[in-house]
């Protein structure tokens, strides 16, 4: 079958469109979609990352919940042994005849007091590296997430190139991608 004149001209003139459409192809479109399909990924990987250290930074602050309290329960019991210690010192003072059991239970407390204080010690010393280790983790943290929001902020201002036509936007989301990137790796250093 063949075509109608009428068929044959909408034919051509679709063609012609086509043509022109091919034609004027504006690169800006292709260079800002790509840059936003890449700040995409970036901020993907951003945010995960800022997830990944949030949950490392919690079970250190928690471990060192667990070993403060452990380190109060070696200080307390240090304490009550210095107190035993000092009672039977009394004691020996004031009874000759059992004097030498007392001061043997003296000194026998006063080494229970100082293997508590050595625990409590580095019980304290685990506290604090924990505690470093987890404000380590926030301060990542919330680099990240500065990083995360500049990704996403770009690639809300890459689009406006596209609706508007104009690159100047593009540029503004390409300074902003390249300030996320390095806050990002900021988060590291």
């Amino acid at each position: 079958m063949t075509d109608s004149p009428l068929e044959e001209l909408e034919h051509r003139e679709h063609a012609e469109h086509a043509t022109e459409a091919a034609e004027t192809h504006n690169p800006l479109i292709s260079q800002v979609t790509f840059t936003i399909a890449v700040l995409a990924v970036m901020a993907a990987i951003a945010a995960s990352l800022e997830t990944t250290e949030s949950d490392r930074a919690l079970p250190r602050k928690n471990d060192a919940v667990l070993a403060q309290d452990q380190a109060t329960d070696q200080w307390g019991f240090a304490n009550s042994k210095s107190l035993r210690g000092k009672v039977y010192e009394i004691a020996a003072d004031g009874n000759e005849g059992k004097a030498a059991a007392y001061l043997k239970a003296a000194a026998h407390e006063l080494t229970d007091e100082k293997s508590a204080q050595t625990q409590a010690q580095t019980l304290q010393a685990k506290v604090s590296e924990d505690l470093e280790q987890s404000e380590q983790f926030e301060t990542r943290h919330g680099r990240l997430t500065v990083a995360s929001t500049l990704l996403h902020m770009a690639i809300a201002i890459a689009t406006l190139a596209i609706i508007l036509g104009r690159r100047w936007p593009w540029f503004t989301a390409l300074g902003l991608s390249a300030l996320g990137l390095a806050v990002g790796a900021w988060a590291y250093l």
